[in-house]
């Protein structure tokens, strides 16, 4: 079983043209195959280098943003299932900034579908959504191919140490107003 990364690595080593677009093509089909994105950039560092793996895994990140944009509208029942969700984490007239959601995304253990339907939430259209997931994507990236090496060498406890402390920074850059309903603040007796 240990053998078979290394037949991978071997096998994507020496097929430079198609490397690359294997690799997007990964970032693709991570969801199928329940890959964390957190370990796909890991691995585009490990193999490209911090800084053609930080371009690939922007591709990879922003195609499947883009993906998942043109298919939740495809799928109601997904739909449902992130907004259900994403109503248990959070309150229900909660939404996220895009900076939050870049900061969220760079915690390992928070669905990357969840924060793209959060962008999708506060996006009045696809050109706003693009925007929107390239600046939350870019951290992701940056961080996961670059420092890859050093977050592996974290302990657990260093690793809920570190998500932590990203969650409070999101708390901290949070909005600070609350929008009430005008029905919802005056009880109207019928």
């Amino acid at each position: 079983m240990g053998e078979t990364p290394n037949a991978i690595l071997a096998w994507l080593e020496h097929r430079e043209a198609w490397a690359p677009l294997l690799f997007i093509g990964i970032h693709l089909l991570r969801p199928f195959l329940f890959l964390p994105v957190m370990l796909v950039c890991i691995t585009g560092g490990v193999l490209f280098g911090p800084i053609a793996g930080t371009a690939y895994s922007i591709i990879g990140t922003m195609l499947s943003s883009l993906l998942f944009y043109r298919t939740i509208r495809l799928v109601p029942s997904w739909l449902k299932k992130l907004k259900v969700l994403k109503e248990r984490w959070l309150k229900k007239s909660a939404n996220l900034t895009v900076k939050q959601v870049a900061v969220l995304r760079l915690v390992p253990f928070i669905h990357f579908h969840l924060l793209s339907y959060c962008l999708l939430e506060i996006s009045a259209n696809f050109k706003e959504y693009t925007k929107s997931s390239l600046f939350a994507n870019l951290p992701l990236a940056l961080v996961y191919t670059s420092v890859g090496q050093w977050i592996t060498l974290f302990s657990i406890p260093m690793m809920f140490a570190f998500s932590g402390a990203l969650i409070g920074l999101c708390f901290m850059i949070r909005k600070r107003y609350e929008v009430f309903v005008w029905s919802d603040f005056f009880q109207t007796s019928a």
